[in-house]
């Protein structure tokens, strides 16, 4: 059995299509299906899984099955970036993950949770995802989500120096995944997500301008990463149980927000109109220019999975899902 926490959102559908496709495990999903026209449900109606719990009872659930339980593949979490609410936060991405990590250590199951890239903040010391104490105690998130997880990134390698760790634990710092089932995240959707509708219709979408004189307007740059290309990595720890520590999640490839819109427009078979607005006064000095993983160390660790490209990742994403009557993997 391997449970996936959050396993009805983005990230987590996607693990649990491949799981449910690809192995004999029993795939249990925990998650919050909120209201029923928010459609979480449907990135769940396509693959057989084994029990759905929510989480008010995952340890009680997680104690009655122990001696199933392979692994917890932890993606629940708040990702809202401008979520207000900081004990909340803490709470939910903190201390559910530190007794998750725990109760899999106690009862020998592995763990792969979610960690994040914007424990690196503005990037100013760079993308590496060196997982020794000093190395992570450098980092400067930028919000209090980024923090959450620097901090769940800290508390796990310090129990692992002590000998106080799951046979196998992962933390994987995802940086920005797109692709299909994210369609309920509203405005934490991918750029792709959001300017769909606009680029279906052919109308002019809108970027943000550059506040930045290093960057030109629709310049700034990210890591897009496909998301089957980070289950695959997913995949390949539960396939590895030797393989434990912090990992980025991403292509290794920094590319603008207008390769990606141009992309967008091109997988449609459409011009490309652009427009430039002002960024909002608010997000200007916490924005991110650029961000690129670096890749070598879950290389190192024997993954060989190649990125799938910018703009081969955004046609499927349009062309197999977007652009479809039934947008859900």
């Amino acid at each position: 059995m391997i449970v996936v926490t959050g396993g009805a959102g983005f990230i987590g559908s996607n693990i649990v299509a491949r799981l449910t496709a690809e192995t004999a495990y029993d795939v249990v999903v925990c998650d919050r299906l909120e209201t029923a026209d928010l459609a979480k449900w449907k990135n769940l109606a396509k693959h057989p899984i084994a029990d759905f719990w929510s989480p008010e009872e995952l340890f009680e659930q997680l104690e009655r099955h122990a001696e199933r339980i392979e692994a917890v593949v932890h993606m629940g979490a708040i990702s809202s970036t401008t979520e207000p609410d900081a004990d909340l936060i803490l709470r939910t991405n903190f201390t559910l993950s530190r007794d998750l990590w725990d109760w899999c250590t106690i009862r020998d199951a592995r763990l792969i949770y979610a960690s994040s890239a914007a424990t690196y903040g503005d990037g100013a010391t760079g993308f590496d995802d060196d997982d020794d104490a000093e190395s992570l105690s450098k980092l400067r998130p930028l919000n209090a989500y980024g923090y959450s997880k620097m901090l769940f990134d800290q508390h796990a390698v310090r129990q692992a120096n002590r000998g106080q760790a799951p046979r196998q634990w992962a933390g994987l710092k995802f940086f920005n995944v797109y692709g299909p089932n994210e369609g309920h995240k509203g405005t934490m959707k991918s750029v792709v997500a959001q300017i769909w509708p606009k680029v279906a219709a052919g109308e002019t979408v809108s970027l943000f301008k550059s506040h930045n004189p290093n960057y030109a307007d629709g310049g700034q740059l990210r890591d897009f990463v496909y998301v089957d290309d980070a289950v695959d990595i997913i995949e390949f720890l539960l396939q590895s149980p030797e393989v434990s520590g912090v990992f980025n999640v991403g292509s290794g490839q920094a590319r603008s927000f207008e390769d990606l819109a141009r992309a967008t427009f091109a997988a449609a078979g459409k011009d490309a109109s652009i427009a430039y607005v002002d960024m909002p006064e608010v997000i200007r000095d916490r924005y991110q220019y650029f961000t690129q993983a670096r890749m070598d160390r879950i290389r190192a660790a024997g993954f060989e999975g190649q990125a799938t490209p910018l703009e081969e990742g955004v046609r499927r994403y349009v062309q197999d899902f977007l652009a479809t009557s039934d947008p859900y993997r």
